[in-house]
């Protein structure tokens, strides 16, 4: 078969490219593409291939500007080598026939990318040797501008450095500045306090004021951007709509959640009722095994139909919220479908798909006589001190909202969840999630007046 039918059935396959397939090569010879490992459909696949008797990585650019990207892979890479700089082998690089650019490198059998490791701000060890090579690259005068903990890779004893079609030598201290901010803003806030010990491994001079203001602005962006990709059709979501619907779920759960996304009142009526409420109804569920909950979002009357029609709804925000929270590092149940019932732009029913969370919520684990116990304490203390923080507002937070699961404190029932631009508008917000808590248990209690110190604000 020809180059051109193949990279034509490639940039048609979407998000399913037909495996394996054969490309050939300027010499001749034919190098047969086996496992697909990365996917951006219809302009780059990656994977594991056959090449000269031997297993390579192999990245096949397909779109319209393949050559341009091509080439900024291979040259990126040079850069890496030349910098004296770990990265992978490069054996070949090139331009195919019909419109196609061959990149093929070293497969590192067993490397693993460092985001695909444990990583915790409690324990900062396994994130210095990155840092390391970190500085060793802009001291270098080399930047990467897709600088995130994927982009490193670790093989046996060794951490490389991946993905050439982002790197760019010969950049200025300006640029190194922006390009160590982008790192530190992949990790989660928590990691903030950490900055000295990963700064340290850095090894190189930083302005940590103006550093600090450039992460923030650079999570922000990041988070703009997440959230973005949570309501359209991406590689981690797939969107559905019509003119009576719109439905959104994680791409990973699309076909075990099928029968559910198809009919959830039927899946609630045939689940276990947790709540039936005038404004909302819910229901826990088995699918294929595990435990999900389904929070529908009712509405009363015509009245309340039309006040709710033009604005985004409560699932809708509370999808957003979840993903919010878990973009910082905030435990809540992983979200992992949306539903809204439509009429053309006006909005009707919807409702919120999670993972159920066994948790036992603060109001039957706590006792108000006395404090909580030393791993509660902490947990509750790190969580207040992080949405504090980052100016989150719950808009509900009693103790029924807060479930002790598994080491962490888990935030539910995210409908009112804000996170505020102002601090004035957040200082009020945040008296009232303080009060709410606080009415949990007696005033004078030993918890009340435990919980009094150690919440932040006033």
């Amino acid at each position: 078969m020809s180059n051109a039918v193949v990279l034509q059935a490639l940039r048609d396959g979407g998000r399913q490219p037909v495996l394996p397939f054969e490309i050939e090569l300027p010499d001749g010879r034919w190098l047969t593409f086996a496992q697909l490992l990365r996917l951006l459909p219809g302009r780059r696949l990656a994977g594991l291939a056959l090449w000269n008797g031997q297993n390579v990585f192999a990245k096949l650019f397909i779109g319209k500007d393949a050559v341009r990207h091509g080439e900024r892979e291979r040259a990126g890479l040079a850069a890496l080598k030349s910098a004296a700089l770990p990265t992978p082998d490069v054996y070949f690089a090139a331009p195919v026939a019909d419109g196609g650019y061959l990149v093929l490198s070293e497969y590192l059998d067993g490397a693993v990318a460092l985001d695909e490791q444990p990583l915790s701000a409690d324990d900062p060890r396994p994130l210095l040797p990155a840092m390391a090579l970190l500085g060793r690259m802009h001291a270098a005068g080399v930047v990467h501008r897709d600088l995130h903990p994927g982009n490193f890779l670790r093989h046996g004893a060794h951490l490389l450095l991946i993905d050439g079609d982002g790197v760019r030598s010969g950049a200025l201290a300006a640029a190194q500045a922006i390009n160590l901010a982008l790192f530190l803003a992949q990790l989660t806030p928590d990691w903030d306090e950490r900055r000295s010990e990963l700064l340290q491994a850095y090894a190189r001079p930083v302005d940590t004021a103006a550093l600090g203001s450039a992460v923030d602005a650079a999570r922000q962006g990041r988070l703009r951007h997440f959230l973005a990709k949570t309501v359209r059709d991406c590689s981690q979501f797939a969107v559905s709509r019509d003119l009576r619907r719109f439905a959104v779920v994680l791409r990973e759960e699309q076909d075990e959640l099928r029968s559910l996304l198809a009919d959830p009142d039927a899946a609630m009526a045939g689940g276990r009722l947790l709540k039936d409420g005038g404004t909302c109804t819910v229901a826990a569920v088995r699918v294929a095994g595990r435990t999900l909950v389904v929070k529908r979002y009712n509405l009363k009357h015509w009245r309340h139909a039309l006040s709710r029609a033009w604005r985004p709804s409560r699932a809708w925000h509370s999808w957003q919220a979840a993903h919010r929270l878990a973009f910082y590092g905030i435990a809540t149940p992983r979200p992992l479908a949306l539903i809204e019932e439509r009429a053309g732009p006006l909005r009707g029913r919807a409702f919120l798909i999670a993972e159920h969370c066994p948790g036992i919520n603060l109001l039957d684990d706590l006792d108000p006589a006395r404090e909580p116990e030393a791993e509660l304490q902490q947990a509750l203390c790190s969580l207040f001190r992080t949405l504090h923080q980052l100016r989150i507002s719950h808009g509900d937070l009693k103790a029924t909202n807060l479930l002790w699961h598994d080491g962490e404190i888990v935030l539910i029932d995210l409908d009112a969840l804000v996170e505020h631009r102002s601090a004035s508008t957040f200082a009020r917000a945040w008296r009232r999630d303080r009060a709410r808590l606080l009415r949990n248990w007696p005033a004078g209690s030993p918890l009340a007046q435990w919980l009094q110190q150690i919440l932040p604000g006033s």
